[in-house]
């Protein structure tokens, strides 16, 4: 595979610091400083969007949830399914937790 211009040195010391992150207050308090108020708003809606089309969510469904384009929409189908597989890794690691904290 062909390294891409953004897995670098400078790259990797943010996804560091992120890893250590410990709790949804730090992950927030994190996020609001590196980015603003209307980005974390739009990656919150392409992981939702992500999640959505994993479970077979009609585009016009995701539209009418999300407000995101059918165009966006696409570009999130393609990362889900041609990508580095970064989303399905996490939506199966949260399924994982829901599946191991629910009550037998």
């Amino acid at each position: 595979m062909k390294k891409q211009k953004w897995v670098n040195p400078k790259t990797d010391k943010l996804f560091k610091a992120i890893l250590k992150l410990e709790s949804l207050d730090e992950a927030r308090r994190f996020f609001r400083d590196l980015l603003t108020e209307q980005e974390i708003e739009e990656f919150a809606s392409r992981w939702k969007v992500a999640r959505m089309l994993a479970q077979n969510t009609p585009y016009s469904q995701i539209e009418e949830d999300t407000g995101m384009s059918s165009t966006t929409i696409a570009r999130i189908s393609k990362w889900l399914n041609e990508g580095m597989g970064g989303y399905r890794l996490l939506i199966k690691k949260l399924q994982n937790q829901v599946n191991h904290h629910s009550p037998a």
